[in-house]
């Protein structure tokens, strides 16, 4: 008999899972292992009776990164881990491949992982909470015209900006949004907060990476068409017009295998990352 007692499933609103979410269920049934869906806002996708993340062991997110996202901040809130599963996704996040997803349950019940810590974004506007962010936090235009964005550090003007907006991400969520705008990927074990500029309309503002003890500040100046905030992707409530963002240094916790490969691995393998044309042409000749 496991040791385990409940699982939580946060699943893909619409992706084709049925058979993964089958795999899971057989595997519990043989292992004594109740399995429950762990309820998200705006998702109406039921596949197995609602279970609360609190009366969880861990989570299983079943679908892409975005999903996983939704699992670890569904996780933060009960202090449970989650073990990220790819269902036809090239994320970052969801390190099991969905074929693997027995194995995967069979490592974790034998302790086979590690409980490894996920940064976070504490976000205030005008000294109110707005919420935590795992990825990212983006200040955008909404509309046409660019916005302009002033860019703090410890009370340090760092930039002003007059563009599409800025993206602060965490280390973790530095090879998503941040990365497609031209900012840096931090490797495991690199800490801070990446800042970057979005579509800048000309000066000199190359992304700028502070530490986890500095605090971050946006001031936007809008333009006619307006602009909107986004935590993670999802539309925030912004009121005013200044963002403050702190680090949490272990806000959701990720669930990684013995046997997982590297973030940097996972970038390569699914040619997030890829090399030069000019090393191909020289493998080729050896």
């Amino acid at each position: 008999m496991s040791a385990l007692r409940q699982l939580g499933l946060v699943v893909h609103p619409t992706r084709n899972i049925e058979g993964v979410v089958q795999a899971i269920l057989d595997w519990a049934s043989a292992h004594g292992v109740a399995v429950g869906q762990v309820p998200i806002v705006g998702q109406a996708r039921a596949m197995v009776d609602p279970v609360d993340a609190a009366d969880c062991d861990f989570l299983v997110a079943v679908g892409g990164d975005g999903t996983a996202l939704h699992a670890l901040h569904a996780g933060a809130d009960a202090s449970r881990p989650v073990l990220a599963v790819a269902c036809g996704s090239i994320g970052v996040l969801t390190s099991v491949q969905a074929g693997a997803v027995v194995d995967a349950l069979d490592q974790v019940e034998a302790g086979r992982f590690t409980a490894q810590p996920v940064p976070g974004l504490e976000v205030i506007a005008n000294d109110r909470p707005v919420g935590v962010a795992v990825n990212d936090v983006a200040v955008v235009r909404a509309g046409p015209g660019q916005i302009l964005v002033a860019i703090s550090v410890d009370d340090d003007l760092y930039a002003r900006v007059a563009g599409d907006g800025a993206v602060v991400a965490t280390s973790l969520g530095s090879s998503a949004y941040s990365m497609a705008a031209g900012g840096p990927i931090l490797a495991p074990g690199a800490h801070g907060m990446v800042v970057t500029p979005l579509e800048s309309h000309g000066g000199c503002t190359p992304p700028l990476l502070a530490g986890n003890d500095s605090m971050l500040r946006l001031d936007v100046g809008l333009s006619f068409g307006g602009m909107r905030c986004e935590i993670d992707g999802r539309p925030a409530d912004m009121a005013g017009h200044t963002l403050t963002i702190g680090h949490r240094d272990a806000y959701a916790t990720l669930i990684e295998l013995a046997d997982q490969e590297s973030r940097l691995e996972g970038l390569r393998r699914r040619r997030i990352i890829l090399d030069a044309p000019r090393t191909a042409i020289r493998d080729q000749e050896e």
